[in-house]
């Protein structure tokens, strides 16, 4: 099979940028001034938007150093896009954007305290995980990668930014949806005694344990969205990057991550595990599910037999018919391996990832549709 040419979509050359026609710090001006607006209003309307967990433990005085080192970098980008760019649209949103976080107060709003629990939105939650795994992985991807042409602002990424800002804004309601059934069970069952033994062990262990049982439950979910055509029209939308990369794994259809999050909670919730190793876990996953879809050439081949690797992960991306209905796995190849689906030929990587035919359509709105119409996929994968 011949691999896709890096820069191509479906219909031909995609929207990539290149270096010294603007486009890129333009870009960039974008997405610094608008997560600078958005820690701005962040700051105006905390009860809304923040997230009671974190506000206790924001540094102040470094978040604001950071919020206000980038509307300078958004207003210089936006100005040196100006000077390159033959369109002058993504400067003046980039600048746009960046004086009215200055206009509403900056990095020197001040907020009032203490701010009262409320239904909020999770804002603060998506500006700081984006900024956090953007400043990780974006380096990592140019100093290590898999792909060495492919780009930061390849075909289908604002696609991906958009599922990542659902899933993040969203987080509130997911969490609820998500959490339900293990709530239901928790009122209508008796609590079992093993449930103050399991709390009871060190962090350590219940960390481990976690990691193994949380990925029991979402080998099956997973192959389950695989192997029953109604399911695998949610999944066939995680399938459809064909240039993965740190942002290819939040393009995840809202069924598709509730029914997930919900079947693993409720087996975590029964067990009985302690808060503590759960919040680990969720640390965990937030830095181990971009990992493996992250366009990095794996430099630690001991450790792909005892955790899923890039590597291992993209064969399950693959495009190639040995790459079909294997590595199920999220955290743990070894539950591959017991149940035969295991495939990581020596050092080869599948020479191209994605759906065969791109069906899928570009647009997080047209993804979010599509399973449900008749032009959705038939066939699981």
């Amino acid at each position: 099979m011949t691999p896709p040419r890096v820069g191509e979509g479906p219909e031909g050359p995609g929207p990539e940028l290149s270096f010294g026609e603007g486009r890129i710090s333009g870009v960039l001006s974008v997405v610094l001034a608008a997560l600078s607006l958005g820690a701005v209003l962040c700051f105006r309307f905390p009860a809304l938007l923040t997230t009671p967990e974190l506000r206790a433990v924001y540094p102040m005085e470094l978040v604001r150093g950071l919020l206000f080192a980038c509307l300078l970098l958004s207003l210089g980008l936006g100005l040196l896009s100006a000077l390159l760019a033959r369109r002058l649209l993504l400067p003046a949103i980039g600048i746009g954007l960046a004086g009215a976080a200055v206009l509403l107060g900056g990095a020197w709003v001040e907020v009032a305290g203490p701010v009262p629990r409320s239904p909020h939105l999770g804002l603060d939650w998506f500006v700081l995980d984006l900024l956090v795994l953007a400043l990780l992985f974006v380096p990592l991807e140019r100093w290590l990668p898999r792909r060495p042409r492919q780009r930061v602002f390849r075909v289908g990424w604002p696609t991906d930014l958009a599922h990542f800002a659902a899933s993040h804004l969203g987080v509130q309601a997911i969490a609820l949806l998500a959490l339900a059934p293990a709530a239901l069970w928790l009122r209508l069952a008796p609590s079992g005694g093993w449930q103050d033994r399991v709390a009871a062990q060190p962090v350590a262990l219940q960390l481990a344990a976690i990691v193994g049982l949380a990925d029991a439950v979402q080998y099956g979910v997973h192959r389950a969205f695989h192997r029953v055509p109604r399911l695998w029209r949610f999944h066939a939308i995680h399938h459809s990057s064909r240039e993965l990369d740190w942002l290819a794994g939040s393009r995840l259809h809202l069924v598709d991550i509730l029914a997930t999050r919900a079947a693993v909670l409720l087996v975590l919730e029964v067990a009985g595990f302690a808060a503590g190793a759960l919040t680990a876990y969720l640390v965990f996953v937030s830095f181990h599910a971009v990992w493996i879809h992250a366009n990095l050439r794996s430099r630690l081949p001991g450790l792909r037999h005892l955790i899923v690797t890039p590597q291992f992960h993209h064969w399950h991306h693959a495009q190639e018919a040995e790459g079909l209905d294997v590595n199920f796995a999220v955290h743990l190849p070894v539950i591959d391996r017991i149940f035969g689906t295991h495939r990581l030929p020596g050092e080869r990587w599948p020479a191209a990832t994605g759906i065969e035919g791109d069906p899928v359509p570009d647009g997080w709105l047209q993804q979010l549709a599509w399973p449900f119409t008749r032009g959705g996929p038939s066939g699981a994968g």
